[in-house]
């Protein structure tokens, strides 16, 4: 058991130094070295885990969109009411610029690529999936309460509240600028509750 702690934690910095690595250099210039240095482990020990470069990006994308799904998640579960579930939603996705930041750089390189690469566009679709879940739990709590207009389709709708986050967030990391990221949330919250009828 212990041994198995050990190695679940040793993937896991593998993973979070791959995480660094494409956040500070891109997907094209990371190399299997470079992730090891960012580990301060040796390359063997990177290929102990994982048997390629590709291997190891394939499971962080997997580990970064389920981590920030889950953070999600637990956020709007704290809430009881539709208006604190979707401020709770908002808020958990802008969780700070440093962090935005970070994993916007590492995330677009991924969806540059997902079009070509199979095993990205479908951790990007179950991701994108659990997403429109916690969309689609906000809206109907929402039309329950009588706060969302009843007249939209929860199939149609969801999926656009995750377009208006992701928007929001790439349009912000473009201005380059941090002071801009609580703009950028209010200006998202105010488009989804536009969206939603509110």
């Amino acid at each position: 058991m212990v041994r198995y702690k050990k190695s679940e934690e040793k993937r896991k910095q593998i993973l979070y130094a791959a995480f660094q690595a494409l956040s500070g250099q891109g997907y094209d210039a990371v190399t299997l070295q470079m992730i090891a240095d960012h580990a301060q482990v040796s390359k063997g020990v990177v290929h102990y885990y994982f048997a390629s470069k590709e291997a190891v990006l394939i499971e962080l994308l997997e580990w970064l969109t389920s981590r920030i799904y889950l953070k999600e998640h637990e956020a709007v579960r704290e809430q009881e009411t539709a208006a604190g579930k979707l401020a709770a939603y908002i808020g958990s996705a802008f969780v700070s610029p440093e962090k935005n930041r970070a994993f916007y750089r590492v995330y677009l390189d991924f969806l540059a690529r997902a079009s070509r690469i199979p095993a990205y566009r479908e951790i990007n679709q179950r991701f994108y999936d659990n997403c429109t879940s916690i969309s689609t739990e906000i809206l109907l709590l929402g039309q329950k309460e009588g706060m969302v207009s009843p007249h939209l389709s929860a199939e149609q709708t969801a999926p656009q509240i995750r377009a208006l986050i992701d928007g929001c967030l790439i349009q912000w990391l473009m201005t380059d600028e941090d002071a801009l990221h609580e703009t950028y949330r209010q200006s998202c919250e105010e488009a989804v509750r536009k969206l939603l009828g509110i």
